[in-house]
């Protein structure tokens, strides 16, 4: 049994570069959209950026069987300078917790070399030598060099999202993923390279 402490609950976070809520969750977007957390400049629905998102982040926006939840993900301006994680949370008043990064990886089977995107909370680590090598049932998995990753998404370093990602287009994610009590998280923009 859990106890739980009185008071109100903790504020929830909400949506920013690439975000996804699930569908469940999903409220309509006004004309003029508001991060539920962080401090950017510029803010609008992904469906209305779409000409700055690479292609494989706007076709899997546009062709969202669920057009409410597409029509819920937030596009927001960001310096490249600052996608570092610990940098762009702080830059950008986004709570670490609320934060998650995609990271693309290079798992290899004899002459075979598969791509996979991983998506894993910024406060937490993707296992890529034993879990996910284990998952992609390959020899030997590491993370790709950034060319490779550019390449393979067609989006900025610094920037992936798992929306369009790489491979067979499946996400790997950690057992923590969704975050407790969020219904809204920070990942890369899928901006264009």
């Amino acid at each position: 049994m859990s106890r739980r402490r009185p008071g109100p609950d903790p504020p929830r976070p909400g949506p920013a570069p690439g975000a996804v809520r699930p569908a469940s969750t999903v409220r309509p977007m006004s004309d003029h959209p508001t991060p539920p957390f962080g401090n950017f400049e510029t803010v609008r629905t992904a469906l209305d950026a779409c000409d700055l998102l690479a292609r494989p982040v706007a076709d899997a926006l546009k062709n969202w069987d669920d057009r409410r939840a597409a029509e819920s993900v937030l596009y927001v301006d960001t310096d490249p300078a600052k996608a570092d994680t610990a940098v762009f949370c702080e830059a950008y008043g986004v709570p670490l917790e609320a934060s998650a990064n995609c990271v693309v990886v290079a798992a290899r089977r004899g002459a075979d070399t598969t791509p996979a995107a991983c998506l894993a909370l910024a406060h937490t680590r993707v296992d890529v030598n034993r879990t996910v090598r284990k998952h992609l049932g390959a020899r030997k998995a590491s993370f790709a060099p950034v060319d490779a990753a550019v390449a393979e998404t067609g989006m900025e370093y610094g920037g992936i999202t798992p929306s369009g990602s790489p491979g067979d287009g499946r996400c790997w994610s950690t057992r923590r993923w969704p975050p407790p009590r969020t219904s809204w998280s920070a990942a890369g923009c899928g901006a264009a390279s």
